[in-house]
């Protein structure tokens, strides 16, 4: 049934009209998320919809798994939302579930964590390399407070720092979208609950204190498509997913979106770069096992590029 659908509107899809939105569209289900979605989102996911009927046409299944990953602030909440929307105006339901309720940890623990094994490594790697020394340590208990350790260019005044950050970049390398950091388990049950057609899926639902951790049941009955945004959406450790979307974007486009987006007129600290450094790597090295690429300008790019 889902296919006769696909079928059809594929012959269509060429003077498909984007629907006006509506304020009732679907969104990802992490508790305060807020989209805004402007004409550029909207230029990336109608021309992202053909593509994604093309693909679905070629599964053969009843029941589909689409993630949509990417970087920080390439616009996965909005434009899988809008894959949503256009998927329901054409009578397939479609369910947007955020990956962001998956981490092991809230976010402020998780930070924290980020910040230990980075830490506690770096260290480690001032020991064995012989560079570690009280006079050493002062310093980085300052550079700690100004939460500057992680900055490369602290390594042209003082060079054993180089060290600290090596080890310390490596060991974070080994935690950030790991099983250490990400609950893959759990979104694979709901990936293979949904696949087996249950009619009521507990989701979990995460905020930002310990003590907000619940699960809402869904009704997924009339749902034929499960959509996943997530940054790690493409992971080798998430089974089941049919047609990965990459969202792709440069480090550089990435840092400059997050700080027009700043709030406080803060940029991102040297450690935050970091961090989106390695997703970045992380996201490249699974570019080449999407269906689906489109750069932050718009454009469709080969998985071979990658």
């Amino acid at each position: 049934m889902l296919k006769e659908k696909l079928l059809k509107l594929r012959e269509g899809v060429e003077g498909w009209v984007p629907p006006v939105l509506s304020e009732d569209m679907p969104h990802g289900d992490m508790p305060g998320d807020k989209i805004r979605i402007n004409e550029t989102h909207i230029a990336k996911a109608s021309k992202i919809f053909p593509a994604l009927i093309d693909e679905m046409v070629k599964t053969d299944r009843e029941k589909i798994v689409v993630s949509v990953f990417g970087g920080s602030g390439v616009g996965k909440s909005e434009i899988a939302s809008l894959l949503a929307y256009y998927l329901q105006s054409c009578g397939i339901g479609a369910y947007v579930m955020s990956g962001d309720n998956y981490p092991r940890r809230i976010p402020l623990y998780n930070d924290a964590e980020r910040a230990s094994i980075f830490r506690s490594e770096g260290l480690k790697g001032l020991l064995k390399q012989g560079a570690y020394t009280p006079d050493n340590q002062k310093v980085l208990d300052e550079l700690w407070a100004h939460e500057t350790d992680a900055d490369p260019k602290k390594t042209e005044t003082y060079p054993w720092l180089t060290f600290y950050q090596q080890y310390g970049r490596a060991a974070l390398a080994q935690y950030l979208g790991t099983y250490k950091e990400q609950d893959y388990d759990q979104v694979n049950w709901i990936i293979n609950a949904f696949k087996e057609g249950a009619e009521d899926i507990f989701m979990k639902r995460m905020g930002r204190s310990e003590d907000a951790r619940w699960y809402d049941p869904v009704d997924f009955r009339k749902i034929n498509v499960l959509i996943i945004e997530w940054t790690h959406g493409g992971n080798e450790n998430l089974k089941g997913i049919d047609i990965p979307v990459l969202l792709n974007s440069t480090p550089e486009e990435t840092r400059e979106h997050r700080r027009l987006r700043a709030r406080d007129g803060k940029t991102d600290s040297a450690f935050t770069t970091m961090v989106l450094e390695i997703e970045q790597a992380e996201l490249d090295s699974r570019a080449r096992f999407a269906k689906i690429i489109i750069s932050k300008a718009g454009e469709f790019l080969n998985p071979e590029d990658f």
